[in-house]
């Protein structure tokens, strides 16, 4: 009995000592403080410019709040946010919009990168550092002055697109007639996503990175079995880089629904059409 008391008191003490958290050693509370360090500007940057601005936000929509006068702020509760919901219809309107913009441009945002990377990272392509540079290149460019380039490339009496579309087809979309890609609200979804594509290098980089991390091993064991170019690419290629597509749809979609500095820049102060300023 006696040993068995001493090995239950043991056991006890054993399991009291296991429970007890073990002090950090000033090396690992060193590493620590390191490590807050290194992460303290993303953590600054955080706070400074997203959290503290976004409850900001939230604050002044339940005040009757102008720039112009500053000193006369009254609080007005959810009156804000109910004019808006149902009272406003340009904001529905605006919504809608979005909606079918998003509807359009999605598909062509995920599928274009893909293609284009498989295409850059195609054993048969010359010149492959160079056509990735000229594909990455345009998203060097900032975003105002792009924008401009384009709505002279979209100039329906000017702009190069018309003019390669009537040589090649023969068709007028060369003068007041013609295509008018800013104008004609069928159209105008249409240039909004040759903008957006144009500046789809990052989208292609990270998915061209994604691409040279399938292991070789696997296409080698699905030629042995068969498989095809487009069998390869539905089950080892897609599945492998899921994550990477999924990433990008999760931009895609956010970069969409904020869709309003191109619009914006392009026709701001005009209302004729509607649709190109009725973004939310």
């Amino acid at each position: 009995m006696g040993s068995v008391d001493t090995a239950l008191g043991r056991t006890a003490d054993t399991t009291t000592t296991a429970k007890q958290p073990r002090k950090m050693t000033t090396l690992a509370r060193r590493e620590a403080w390191v490590g807050f360090a290194f992460i303290a500007p993303w953590i600054i940057g955080f706070l400074a410019f997203y959290l503290i601005p976004m409850i900001a936000s939230l604050w002044f929509s339940t005040l009757n709040f102008q720039l112009a006068t500053p000193d006369q702020v009254d609080y007005v509760g959810g009156a804000n946010w109910e004019r808006m919901l149902f009272n406003d219809p340009d904001v529905w309107q605006s919504l809608g919009v979005t909606m079918r913009f998003l509807g359009i441009a999605l598909p062509i945002g995920m599928i274009s990168p893909i293609a284009l990377a498989l295409l850059l990272n195609s054993n048969y392509l010359i010149g492959k550092n160079l056509f990735r540079t000229l594909f990455y290149a345009p998203a060097m460019i900032p975003a105002i002055a792009g924008v401009l380039i384009w709505s002279q490339v979209l100039n329906p009496q000017t702009g190069w697109i018309n003019r390669i579309i009537q040589y090649t087809t023969g068709y007028g979309a060369v003068g007041l007639e013609g295509l008018r890609w800013l104008d004609d609200p069928k159209l105008v979804y249409f240039a909004y996503v040759f903008i957006g594509l144009w500046g789809m290098g990052n989208a292609i980089l990270v998915t061209l990175a994604s691409l040279q991390g399938v292991p070789t091993e696997l296409y080698e064991a699905a030629e042995i079995d068969g498989a095809g170019w487009w069998r390869k690419l539905w089950n080892v290629t897609l599945p492998l880089i899921s994550p990477v597509l999924f990433y990008n749809l999760v931009l895609s979609v956010v970069g969409l629904l904020q869709y309003f500095l191109t619009p914006y820049v392009l026709n701001g102060a005009t209302v004729i059409p509607k649709i190109r300023r009725c973004f939310i």
